[in-house]
C-alpha cells in the first residue's frame, strides 16, 4: 500500500484549495486534507495536527501550509516519508510584516474580512488566465466558511513564525519544492534559496501559475506530484 498524501493548506483556504489534485491523486492513495486551523502559534497547528495524522504519510503544504508542515518534519522526522512544499517560505515574519498583520486583524473585526483578503491575494497575484475570477471567488468564499477569527489565529501565528532555514538542511526525504513561475507573493528566487537548502531537493516551478498552481495548473501540479511519490524513498 502506497503511503498516505496529507495536505494542508494556504491561509484562509480549505481542501478545496486542492481539489482536482485531491480528485487525481485519490485513485490510487489514500488522500486527506488537514486544517491549519486550530492554534495561535505554528507549534501548536503542527503537534494537533500529529495527534491526528497517520503513522507516516506524504506531506504537501501551500503557503501557511507550507510553513505548518516545515514544523512537523521539524517535530517529526521520521512521521514524514516525504515533503512538498509549495509557494510558501521557510523565513519568519519581519518585524515590518508582523507589525503591519495587527491593522488587518482589527479591520477583519470590525467586519472587513472580504475586504483584507482582496488586498491578501489580489488579482495580479494569479497568472493571466480565463479562471483568475473564479479563482478568486472560491477563495473568498472559502474564507468565509472559516471566518473572522479563524483569520485572527491564523494572521497570530505567522506573525511568531520561526526562521525554518535550519530545519530546511536537516530534511532527509525525497523533497519536491515547487512555485508559481508568476508568484509574487514568494518569487522564484525564494523557492530556489529553499531549494538549494535541503538536501537533494527538486525544485519544479509551474509555467502560466502565480500563487495557486494547484487551481491555476491542476494537471500540471499533478504530474509533478506522482513523479515525487513515485520516487525512491532512499535519497541517493
Amino acid at each position: 500500500m502506497r503511503e498516505p498524501v496529507v495536505f494542508l493548506p494556504a491561509m484562509m483556504c480549505d481542501a478545496r484549495l486542492f481539489g482536482p489534485l485531491i480528485a487525481d491523486l485519490s485513485r490510487d492513495h489514500a488522500v486527506m486534507s488537514a486544517p491549519v486551523t486550530h492554534g495561535e502559534r505554528i507549534e501548536e497547528i503542527a503537534s494537533g495536527l500529529l495527534d491526528v495524522l497517520p503513522k507516516r504519510f506524504a506531506l504537501v503544504g501551500l503557503g501557511m501550509g507550507g510553513i505548518v508542515a516545515l514544523e512537523v518534519i521539524r517535530r517529526a522526522p521520521d512521521r514524514v516519508s516525504r515533503l512538498c512544499l509549495m509557494d510558501t517560505t521557510p523565513l519568519a515574519d519581519t518585524p515590518q510584516q508582523a507589525a503591519a498583520r495587527d491593522p488587518q486583524i482589527i479591520r477583519v473585526r470590525t467586519g472587513k474580512l472580504d475586504d483584507v483578503m482582496a488586498e491578501e491575494l489580489k488579482q495580479s497575484d494569479l497568472a493571466p488566465g480565463p479562471h483568475r475570477a473564479e479563482i478568486l471567488a472560491l477563495v473568498a468564499d472559502m474564507a468565509q466558511g472559516l471566518g473572522p477569527e479563524c483569520y485572527v489565529r491564523q494572521a497570530r501565528a505567522m506573525q511568531r513564525r520561526r526562521d525554518q532555514q535550519t530545519t530546511l538542511r536537516k530534511i532527509a526525504v525525497p523533497t519536491l519544492v515547487m512555485c508559481g513561475s508568476q508568484d509574487s507573493v514568494w518569487p522564484v528566487k525564494r523557492h530556489t534559496f529553499m531549494a538549494e537548502l535541503i538536501p537533494g531537493a527538486q525544485l519544479t516551478v509551474i509555467d502560466h501559475a502565480g500563487h495557486l498552481p494547484p487551481l491555476e495548473q491542476p494537471d500540471a501540479v499533478g504530474a509533478a506530484l506522482r513523479n515525487w511519490l513515485a520516487q525512491p524513498l532512499v535519497l541517493r
